[in-house]
């Protein structure tokens, strides 16, 4: 899957853009974001794993996303501008993230 098929998709552009801005999350806490299960949540991670966009680092049972540090320049650049320019994208999962109970320190059940 190219980069620019990846994000094409809402929910998985915004997931990377969130996970851009928080630096890494696990599968819980996008749950909680996006308000959604967690097999729509762990597919559309898949995805962008696939496309080399995000890593993953295992710790116990569950698994936390960050992007890929060796993305291309210009994927981050891309990125970076997308976020700057549509901040909007991720005003409300930001919030469902921020609200979620005991963040950061909650343990992903």
């Amino acid at each position: 899957m190219t980069v620019f098929k990846a994000l094409g998709d809402e929910l998985r552009l915004a997931a990377t853009l969130l996970i851009h801005r928080q630096g890494e999350l696990c599968v819980c806490e996008l749950m909680a974001a996006f308000a959604a299960p967690q097999p729509k949540v762990s597919r559309h991670l898949a995805s962008l794993r696939d496309a080399g966009l995000l890593k993953t680092e295992r710790r116990g049972q569950w698994v936390y996303y960050y992007l890929n540090p060796d993305l291309p320049y210009w994927v981050v650049r891309v990125l970076e501008e997308t976020a700057r320019n549509n901040g909007a994208l991720i005003v409300r999962p930001l919030a469902r993230l921020q609200a979620m109970a005991d963040r950061p320190a909650v343990q992903c059940p």
